[in-house]
């Protein structure tokens, strides 16, 4: 692990919010989704965001969605009330979504 990623350790909260959005995944779409995210942002010592390092974490509710069971490990992308969108991993029937990124490096992920 490098130098900056123990700096950056724990990540901090930046931004919770809830609401009914949108969810699409496949060239489908889905509305009137419940969602509940929180935006984690890696923070230097010195109060400046790492860029790049951060992690999404939240609950979708798709109880009413039948084939939700298909949607588990996709890509989705979740539109917010206020007109953004997150690009999210469901991680379970439960709703479970997910989305980090690592922080500067050579890749071309992210």
């Amino acid at each position: 692990m490098s130098a900056l990623q123990h700096a950056a350790d724990p990540l901090k909260l930046v931004e919770e919010c809830s609401g009914v959005g949108e969810v699409s995944s496949r060239g489908r779409v889905i509305g009137g989704i419940p969602y509940r995210v929180k935006r984690l942002q890696g923070m230097l010592p010195s109060g400046l965001p790492v860029p790049g390092l951060h992690r999404i974490e939240g609950r979708i509710d798709l109880a009413d969605v039948p084939e939700r069971r298909t949607l588990v490990d996709a890509q989705l992308t979740l539109r917010l009330e206020d007109g953004r969108s997150l690009r999210l991993t469901l991680l379970d029937e439960d709703g479970c979504v997910l989305a980090e990124g690592h922080g500067p490096s050579k890749c071309t992920c992210c």
